[in-house]
């Protein structure tokens, strides 16, 4: 699906699919990490049954003030347990399917939030 970003300096993702997402032009594929201020980046949570603390630790040096977590082309809540360093550092975390969670991001970035998109690849 295409997308229309905002007219903001943040990142922004312009269109998604089963390959990965398009921000600024450039295709991203597998897991990724991106902050409303700073280029795309690789997150080492592969899969939705493969996640753990330490790759939602991850995120914390962004400071963002919310996480919003992909969880593939279906929303799957990750256990509380390892959004516990998020939580302790008051940053919001929402989870949505991956669309929603793209369309999210460009929104909450293009009104100037500090926002954090963490995806994991659409599953088959």
């Amino acid at each position: 699906m295409k997308l229309h970003p905002d007219a903001s300096n943040a990142y922004a993702i312009q269109s998604y699919s089963d390959e990965g997402v398009v921000v600024n032009g450039q295709l991203q594929s597998g897991p990724l990490v991106l902050c409303s201020v700073q280029g795309p980046q690789k997150w080492s949570a592969d899969t939705f049954e493969n996640l753990s603390q330490a790759a939602f630790d991850e995120l914390l040096p962004f400071s963002p003030e919310l996480v919003i977590f992909g969880s593939g082309k279906r929303i799957r809540f990750p256990a509380p347990k390892l959004i516990q360093g998020l939580i302790h550092k008051r940053i919001g975390v929402e989870t949505m399917d991956n669309g929603a969670a793209c369309r999210t991001f460009n929104v909450l970035a293009g009104e100037g939030r500090h926002v954090v998109l963490a995806l994991i690849p659409q599953p088959d």
